[in-house]
């Protein structure tokens, strides 16, 4: 009998750790980008600077735990952004119905396993990060 309680228990404790675990690694980033000099670009022509900008919605992405499930490119546990932008049209309505999946979670449109819901993110956040995914259309 308490082996039937103890997978559930360890699967959910694996689970929040690999969760909770971005911040750190980002604290590190920050850290070690502050370390590192800044590269003098004075010589370089201006073409070669045509990187482009993070969106507003890129980079609240990359600040929340949307990469522990889901990959730009590739399916993980959740589907690939590139597969999101592909099945839903970038519309107003698509945006608003996509940023509410996004804060209450929920699941049936990708298969079996249910997205988490999301509730300390904003309704215009989720919107800034479902028009970023929509703009990655195939």
């Amino acid at each position: 009998m308490r082996k039937r309680y103890l997978a559930p228990l360890v699967l959910s404790a694996v689970f929040f750790a690999a969760c909770g675990g971005e911040t750190k690694q980002e604290e590190k980033k920050v850290e070690n980008a502050q370390e590192t000099p800044a590269a003098d670009n004075s010589m370089v022509s201006g073409s070669s600077e045509a990187k482009t900008e993070e969106s507003k919605g890129e980079k609240l992405m990359a600040a929340s735990d949307c990469q522990t499930c889901h990959k730009v490119e590739m399916k993980v546990v959740g589907p690939a952004l590139k597969d999101i932008a592909a099945k839903y049209p970038n519309t107003p309505e698509n945006v608003d119905k996509l940023a509410d999946k996004v804060i209450k979670g929920g699941s049936g449109n990708w298969g079996e396993v249910a997205m988490l819901p999301h509730p300390n993110v904003s309704k215009d956040d989720a919107k800034e990060m479902v028009t970023y995914i929509l703009s990655l259309k195939k």
